[in-house]
């Protein structure tokens, strides 16, 4: 497995080494003593979830306050997303930053976002099919989000304004500005 860095620290993008020949292909997308030694820390995964979304979709920008907070490990089984970071840490030198990263099940790519960070993907494909690990299970009490078209972010989600769908409930999310933190 190779990590790729980004301006972000603790945000990283995972390429698998994949064996292709003319039956398919085969790799390891998970091992947690590869990815511990690869990163010199533990993430403890305790909860697989996966989403099927069509073209448009904007789902997002999630997180959990602490202590729930969730690093989250996740990868595309089918289809295409662009997938967001937002760092919230609020001592971090990058607070406020973003970095988005295009999932495949063609690059087969995974994304490492550690807990501090809002997290959203929109779909470019027809549809896809989204799975993540996360490093604590879902508490509804600590639930928490920012909109996916605050201004102050600017983030461009790869989708034109008239084809975005987003559920009632991600479009009562507050700005940055606003949002609850505790990281």
């Amino acid at each position: 497995m190779k990590i790729i860095d980004t301006k972000i620290s603790d945000l990283f993008v995972l390429e698998p080494k994949v064996f292709e020949d003319d039956r398919g292909y085969f790799f390891e997308s998970y091992n947690k003593l590869t990815l511990d030694n690869l990163l010199g820390k533990e993430y403890p995964f305790v909860q697989d979830n996966e989403s099927k979304s069509s073209y448009g979709v904007i789902r997002g920008l999630h997180y959990q306050l602490a202590p729930f907070s969730q690093a989250k490990l996740v990868r595309v089984l089918q289809g295409k997303v662009y997938d967001v970071a937002v760092d919230l840490r609020k001592n971090s030198p990058t607070f406020r930053d973003w970095i988005g990263v295009e999932l495949s099940a063609e690059n087969k790519r995974q994304f490492l976002i550690p807990k501090g960070f809002a997290h959203g993907f929109s779909v470019l494909s027809e549809t896809a099919i989204f799975q993540y690990k996360c490093d604590e299970y879902y508490h509804p009490e600590a639930e928490a989000g920012i909109i996916y078209n605050d201004s102050s972010l600017n983030i461009d989600w790869k989708i034109k304004a008239e084809d975005i769908k987003s559920s009632p409930k991600d479009l009562l999310l507050p700005k940055l500005e606003e949002a609850k933190m505790n990281f």
